[in-house]
């Protein structure tokens, strides 16, 4: 698998690739935010590891403008930034991890491969079931495709995952540190769901009733209109 890896200090740029390289990894680098998305666009790779402080601009909005192109290319940050506002800001914008410098080698390996793996397994739960359905919404995790009221709703692969985790326990409440587990695989901040929950809403809302509803101080539940 290719990896593109965008970081301007020539020193941690060479361990990554290195690192990589002896994983058996085709890696590929750039130093600049307009050559990052040049070869996304030219060649999109399996992943990118992206920093956030470049020397033309910002990593996050790097994320943004491959998330905007409509590419669901994995992106994990590696970064100095460690505020917690950082964090959920890279989430929110579509990264699917976030590792902050100092970093271990063997850390950022095994998280790259984790993300490679939720990216390129669509199931989420029992293995031969293939097709979740809640009142009108259906989720085909073969085909990663969601439909609701016969409606196709285009989702990113952290929403598509969030959504299915979701409905593989319908009527359940779900906290919002279970969903981190389950989704994105490790512990972080919260804010992250609660972002990824609203867009899930904004895309589900408008073709019918609300299916996730929030309940207050835990977390997330996803259920069928109730009937009169």
């Amino acid at each position: 698998m290719s990896i593109l890896v965008v970081e301007d200090d020539p020193g941690i740029r060479d361990i990554v690739e290195v690192a990589l390289r002896f994983h058996g990894f085709l890696v590929r680098s750039v130093t600049t935010c307009e050559d990052a998305l040049a070869e996304v666009d030219r060649d999109p790779p399996a992943l990118v590891v992206l920093d956030v402080m470049l020397p033309d601009g910002d990593g996050f909005e790097v994320c943004r403008r491959i998330r905007a192109a409509g590419r669901h290319t994995p992106v994990i940050f590696l970064t100095a930034r460690d505020t917690t506002a950082d964090t959920v800001r890279g989430l929110a914008l579509g990264g699917d991890d976030y590792i902050t410098k100092p970093f271990s080698v063997e850390a950022l390996v095994a998280r790259i491969r984790a993300v490679l793996r939720r990216a390129t397994t669509p199931s989420v739960g029992e293995p031969d079931r293939t097709v979740l359905r809640v009142a009108d919404l259906e989720l085909d995790e073969g085909r990663w495709e969601v439909r609701r009221a016969g409606v196709a709703v285009d989702l990113s692969p952290t929403e598509f995952r969030l959504l299915a985790c979701l409905m593989e326990n319908r009527d359940r409440v779900l906290t919002k540190r279970q969903l981190l587990e389950l989704v994105w695989g490790y512990g972080g901040p919260t804010q992250v769901v609660e972002t990824y929950i609203s867009y899930l809403r904004r895309k589900l809302d408008p073709l019918g009733p609300p299916l996730i509803h929030t309940q207050r101080g835990i977390g997330y539940t996803l259920r069928p209109p109730q009937v009169p």
